[in-house]
């Protein structure tokens, strides 16, 4: 069998299998979990061995034109290049995790057919946007995957969260779309043709006309799908769909795919300096943002959400400073680690009961509740954390290198043209977001492991489906970074091996912002119990003169804790979460005055709402009263004014001969007078 024919099947066969699993969901359910994982499985097969042998070496090309369009045709056509194929092994390995967890996870669920075959379907566009070699076939990927993560975000679509998240995030990814629709035709009009391969060739030979205006067309759709500042306001919202839903979002599917195709046109970015500098500044933006918003969050996904958000910046990062290896390298550690956070807090959920990070604070024993989901989430935090050996570490820090590199190279930059003050502005933004992501790590550790009060609940084993793949997963999260010598050639870039100064400040930062968030922690946990031991001795003195004080309220807690993990996380969506007043959270203390705010993500929504949709709504308002009061008062008063001549004819019908008669000589009578009177002005005249 030829490679191409390999690469045809594989984003072909989770497609087959979503439909398959569409038709007999409801009449062969025993068919539904084999639909789910095998073609997953089968597509992750065959897509280690199309990268095997493409090896990293010459890009493997096939088209045919699928049809005439008048002007710039239309062609189904493969471009497979080194980093092309290790992105689509990578999204089918996590695809196949994510479908083997899902069936322990949602075991129970009734919607599950469903939900399988749209993460089948998801899974099959995302192949289809990595092996495309056209940019309209590419749209549809593209598409398909904004429409099944408004089904799946929304799967809990009982619970008002999931139901306006899943809302929210098509309407804000659409918004990009738009431009970045306007941004493709117009590349398509100056380079004559849809083809990757000829537009690049465009671009080589200096063929964009308005190459700065494409790039921030096609900017603003990359920040919509891969959640940039000001568009990334969805994807926090998106966790009230399952874990593994986010699990795949985040780590293969959607928000990978606008770095992938700004990483795949690359060089229509480089080709205009501007857009490269307002890239950095949008990914220096997104990354410190993120990563403060990050360190105060309560819910555990939402903590991993802007942690997402934070690294896809370093990713935009490299990309700004023209170092596509980098961010590819990047894109693929950070998709095995994301995928293993999250099926891990999956895990986490279901044991505790919660999602709240102050909740499992008050609980103890956790940890051997579920030692699978924290040994491997623990693992998963290191290489979040960038500490080296992890295979975080060696992807920020080609990132960290890569944006040393163009800002030390002069006012030019570097590569591709990527102006100076675009390394600055990365290498800094980079280096400070090393410091808060490990903060912020090491507060989610805290928080979820170390808690102090109640034994937390033993719901029993985890299903083996669901320990065996964080186990997976967490092997890439080890031991993926020691690739790095071997990448290099498959991206067809520099070395991606870390130099000495950015790995001591990275590593440096990084281990200065763990260590003060766990003294910070350790002194908060400290004054607690002393506090709480002179709240009970006063207590215990005041019991002997009074009644006692009624018990502190318990912590929320799911409705059916022994329930399987997708119900117990749809229950814990619509808990309270516990006030964190007087809890030891250290990212209350190290934030300050910025807690409020960055809980809150910065208010971007309130201002969202206060700068577009209050207008609109007014807008809206506004139309509807001219629809009601001015346009239909109009259409109204015609049918009346015809409705009134009608009846006036109506009275005027009686049915008598002699009425008839008489209004006939009267009319012969009137028409005679107004004869003569003309006539008369007439002869005087």
């Amino acid at each position: 069998m030829t490679t191409t024919t390999l690469a045809v099947l594989v984003p072909l066969l989770p497609f087959l299998g979503s439909a398959a699993g569409l038709l007999l969901g409801r009449t062969a359910p025993g068919f539904v979990r084999p639909l789910a994982v095998l073609p997953a499985l089968a597509a992750a097969v065959l897509a280690v061995l199309v990268a095997v042998r493409q090896g990293g070496g010459t890009a493997i090309d096939a088209a045919t034109r699928l049809t005439p369009t008048g002007s710039v045709p239309i062609d189904l056509a493969l471009h497979i290049d080194g980093f092309a194929a290790l992105v689509a092994v990578l999204v089918g390995v996590v695809a196949t995790c994510v479908q083997i967890y899902s069936t322990g996870y949602l075991r129970h669920d009734p919607r599950y057919p469903s939900y399988a075959a749209l993460v089948s379907l998801f899974t099959s566009a995302m192949l289809l946007v990595v092996y495309s070699g056209d940019l309209m076939v590419l749209l549809v990927g593209w598409e398909i995957m904004g429409i099944c993560s408004y089904f799946l975000v929304g799967h809990y679509w009982e619970t008002p969260e999931a139901s306006a998240a899943s809302l929210k995030a098509f309407l804000v990814t659409k918004l990009g779309d738009v431009p970045f629709l306007i941004g493709l035709f117009a590349l398509a009009a100056d380079a004559g043709t849809f083809r990757i391969t000829g537009v690049l060739g465009a671009v080589a030979s200096g063929g964009l006309d308005h190459p700065t205006l494409v790039a921030l067309l096609l900017l603003a759709g990359v920040a919509g799908k891969s959640a940039q500042f000001p568009l990334h306001t969805w994807l926090p919202d998106a966790m009230a769909g399952p874990t593994p839903v986010s699990a795949l979002i985040h780590a293969a599917t959607m928000v990978a795919a606008g770095i992938y195709f700004t990483a795949r046109l690359l060089p229509v970015f480089a080709a205009s300096a501007a857009a490269l500098t307002v890239l950095a500044v949008m990914a220096a933006l997104t990354m410190t943002g993120s990563a403060l918003a990050a360190l105060a969050q309560d819910d555990i996904k939402r903590v991993l959400a802007y942690s997402t958000i934070g690294q896809l910046g370093y990713m935009a990062g490299a990309l700004a400073v023209g170092d596509r290896a980098a961010a590819v390298f990047h894109l693929l550690t950070h998709g095995a680690f994301k995928a293993l956070l999250f099926l891990a807090a999956g895990t986490v959920i279901h044991a505790a009961g919660t999602n709240s990070l102050t909740a499992m604070s008050r609980m103890s024993g956790l940890t051997r509740r579920v030692p699978d989901a924290y040994w491997t989430m623990t693992i998963g935090l290191l290489a979040l954390a960038a500490i080296p050996p992890f295979a975080g570490f060696f992807s920020k820090e080609a990132v960290l290198v890569a944006a040393e590199h163009t800002a030390t190279a002069g006012a030019t930059g570097a590569a591709g043209g990527a102006p100076a003050a675009a390394g600055w502005i990365v290498l800094v933004a980079g280096l400070l977001t090393a410091l808060l992501t490990a903060a912020y790590a090491i507060r989610l550790w805290l928080l979820a492991f170390r808690g102090r009060g109640a034994e937390a609940p033993d719901h029993g084993r985890q299903p083996v489906a669901m320990t065996t793949v964080l186990w997976v997963l967490a092997v890439p999260s080890l031991a993926l970074g020691l690739a790095a010598p071997r990448l290099g050639d498959w991206f067809g870039g520099p070395s991606l091996m870390p130099t000495l100064t950015t790995a001591v400040l990275g590593t440096g930062l990084a281990v200065v912002g763990a260590a003060v968030t766990y003294a910070t922690w350790h002194a908060l946990v400290t004054k607690a119990a002393r506090a709480a031991g002179t709240a009970r001795a006063a207590a215990a003195a005041q019991a002997r003169t009074a009644p006692s004080a009624p018990p502190a309220p318990p912590v929320p807690h799911v409705a059916h804790p022994d329930a399987d993990a997708g119900q117990v996380e749809a229950e814990a969506l619509d808990l309270p979460h516990p006030a964190p007043d007087h809890d030891p959270d250290p990212g209350r203390t190290l934030l300050g005055p910025l807690y409020r705010p960055a809980v809150d993500g910065f208010r971007l929504d309130a201002a969202y709402r206060t700068l577009f949709v209050r207008p609109v709504l007014a807008a809206a308002t506004l139309v509807r009263f001219l629809d009601r009061e001015v346009v239909e008062t109009y259409v109204s008063g015609a049918g009346s004014g015809a409705k009134g001549l009608g009846w006036l004819v109506r009275r005027a019908q009686t049915g008598n001969v002699q009425t008839y008669l008489g209004a006939l000589l009267a009319g012969s009578v009137v028409l005679a007078i107004v004869a003569v009177a003309l006539a008369n002005a007439a002869a005087g005249a």
